[in-house]
């Protein structure tokens, strides 16, 4: 990732309805939700709302797809990954050690069952 493509995500959770919607989708992979939800639970004007997720989808951190009569939005978790990963990308100089804490707090709160698990 190069520092325009994060920056450009950065801008668009810079805002706090962007920031929150990213949140709630992120609660509901890999499902998604359909615009007006995501607008109902936040409880955001359709149209609002609307405007948020084109500036989300154009940073690339949300994807949509039709469903019916609804545009179903996701978050882009590889978008999400790329961009964490291009901050850390230099992390502690080359000593890993002294990134652990950061790196455990990365770690999925509900880490995948053993049945998931191939």
């Amino acid at each position: 990732m190069d520092t325009n493509k994060a920056l450009e995500a950065f801008a668009a959770l810079s805002q706090a309805t962007r920031l929150n919607t990213f949140r709630v989708l992120v609660r509901h992979e890999p499902e998604g939700l359909p615009a007006g939800e995501i607008a109902r639970l936040l409880d955001v004007p359709h149209n609002t709302m609307s405007t948020h997720l084109g500036v989300l989808s154009r940073a690339g951190l949300v994807v949509s797809r039709r469903q019916s009569r609804s545009i179903i939005y996701r978050v882009s978790l590889n978008h999400m990954r790329e961009t964490l990963g291009f901050l850390v990308r230099d992390c502690c100089a080359g000593r890993p050690e002294l990134c652990e804490p950061l790196l455990e707090d990365l770690k999925p709160c509900c880490p995948p069952s053993k049945e998931t698990v191939s």
